[in-house]
């Protein structure tokens, strides 16, 4: 073959606009739910959920999305990436019709259960017929635009929800998602080639179930510390516990003869160095974006529709950055790139350790602007790196746990992040509160939102109230802020360590067999 010929698939930049279509339906989906909370908690116009019910409305997707992602990039390694992108375009799209048509809130935490299987399918498969359909030349591009598609659903998520329960009853935030499904199962199955493993070996059964077991079990604890602290016992127990099986099944894998997962990947700066990078980030960036919301809708009273709006520099950035990454990365090498792009995302992080109730508005628009143009430059190289560590035929196996560590450490960031501002919050308004009768009192010092709900009870006393548990969000917010500004610094030390400079980044390693031989 001739050196420059491009060895890419014909059609291979409609078949990425198709892998696109298939990741915004699930990533804007999560957002869009952000805004429906209050409404589905409404006994008259939503499902009348209660805030347990309303927490697991979103997290029995993130269980079950967490856990089956690994799962899924082997199977479709083995199966045919197609084959289980379209088994879960089909799933998450009869998961949202039932959701939307959802007549009780456990009705809508199954349904959205399925959705999770649905999107554990989906996303792992749309990098690695990334991966297998574009030249490696090109494929850094190609996962720069990926990229970007994943910022712009964050970030117009709640937007569009706030259109949509403007105009229409909480089901349409889900039946939105069907017409979508559907275009997306039809583009599919004309123009995406089918790709899998040549040579795939026996199934490592046990591997996969070890590693369901330990994801989903680290994920619950986390998850449940989130809600209701981490000083309970049950929360301990599936936290180690889930950690335990983990590392069972990393020692599996090093013992197995045909393992799921190469566990001497992580030997290899080009792998474990990016894999960090993502935990990190987005441990970070999804804490901080947890509690922002609560900001903009409480402390500074934007409606669901203006917060999502405030969040489309977020989107701006990721459109405008994420695709030129790879150009960069050429010039500057992934190192620099990398390091700039944490760097930027700390700060815009950390800003909000001094943002406070009366900050003007551009200055959290700049924020989220910052963080933007931050994680454009990160997750495209460290995909990158990532992806171009495994041979093609592998590559189901490193968006998996690409995805999964994401997926992992955003629930973790949500939930420590958020134990540190509940704990901050507690310790700040509990001075305001001797006063308020014992209900009313757990209530407001229970969350803002709770203050917030009890101050419609108060009559005169209210606005004092409200302003103790402005005062005391925002003083947690700052150390929340803070705690997620050294967490991603703490990247920029990984990137400048592991990560490949500019000569490396030119032409990056492609681990195979002897390699991996030589490692052991």
């Amino acid at each position: 073959m001739p050196p420059n010929e491009n060895t890419g698939h014909p059609r291979r930049w409609a078949i990425l606009g198709v892998l696109v279509i298939s990741l915004l339906v699930v990533v804007l989906d999560n957002t869009i739910l952000n805004v429906a909370l209050r409404t589905l908690a409404d006994p008259v116009h939503g499902l009348g959920a209660s805030q347990g019910e309303l927490e697991w409305s979103i997290n029995s997707y993130t269980l079950v999305f967490a856990g089956l992602l690994f799962t899924f990039g082997v199977l479709g390694d083995r199966a045919g990436r197609r084959r289980m992108l379209l088994i879960g375009l089909v799933l998450f799209g009869l998961a949202s019709l039932v959701s939307a048509y959802a007549q009780s809130p456990g009705q809508l935490i199954a349904a959205r259960a399925l959705m999770g299987v649905g999107g554990a399918a989906i996303m792992p498969a749309t990098l690695s017929i990334i991966s297998n359909v574009f030249d490696p030349r090109e494929r850094g591009r190609a996962i720069g635009i990926w990229a970007g598609a994943v910022g712009l659903a964050v970030a117009i998520g709640p937007v569009l929800g706030g259109l949509l329960l403007e105009h229409y009853w909480w089901g349409s935030v889900f039946l939105i998602n069907v017409p979508v499904v559907a275009l997306g199962v039809v583009l599919v199955a004309l123009l995406v080639p089918e790709s899998r493993d040549p040579a795939p070996g026996r199934i490592d059964a046990f591997g996969v179930l070890l590693s369901v077991v330990g994801l989903v079990t680290l994920t619950y604890g986390i998850i449940d510390g989130g809600e209701h602290g981490f000083g309970r016992p049950l929360v301990w127990v599936a936290v180690v516990g889930g950690l335990g099986v983990l590392a069972w099944f990393v020692a599996y894998e090093r013992r197995s003869s045909h393992p799921s997962l190469d566990v001497r990947l992580f030997r290899l700066p080009h792998f474990a160095a990016p894999v960090a990078m993502i935990g990190l980030v987005f441990f970070a960036a999804m804490g901080v974006m947890f509690f922002s919301s609560f900001y903009l809708q409480l402390v500074r009273g934007y409606s669901p529709l203006e917060t999502g709006l405030l969040f489309l520099p977020f989107a701006v950035a990721q459109l405008v950055f994420a695709p030129r990454s790879a150009t960069m990365v050429r010039r500057y090498g992934a190192r620099a790139v990398s390091m700039v792009g944490l760097g930027l995302t700390a700060v815009g992080l950390g800003a909000f350790a001094f943002v406070d109730a009366v900050t003007p508005v551009w200055v959290v628009l700049v924020c989220f602007f910052l963080q933007g143009a931050g994680m454009a430059n990160i997750m495209p190289p460290a995909t990158e790196s990532i992806m171009s560590a495994l041979p093609r035929e592998k590559a189901g196996v490193g968006s998996a746990v690409s995805n999964t560590i994401r997926q992992v450490a955003a629930a973790l960031g949500v939930a420590v992040l958020g134990s540190v501002l509940a704990a901050g919050y507690r310790n700040g308004i509990d001075p305001a509160l001797a006063d308020l009768p014992p209900g009313a009192r757990e209530a407001a010092g229970e969350s803002i939102s709770g203050a917030y709900a009890t101050a419609g009870q108060l009559g005169p006393a209210a606005p004092q109230l409200i302003a103790a548990a402005n005062d005391a969000f925002v003083s947690a917010m700052h150390w929340s802020a803070a705690l997620a500004a050294l967490v991603a610094a703490g990247g920029v030390l990984v990137a400048l360590r592991w990560m490949p400079g500019r000569r490396d980044s030119a032409v990056p390693p492609v681990v195979g067999e002897p390699e991996m031989a030589g490692a052991a």
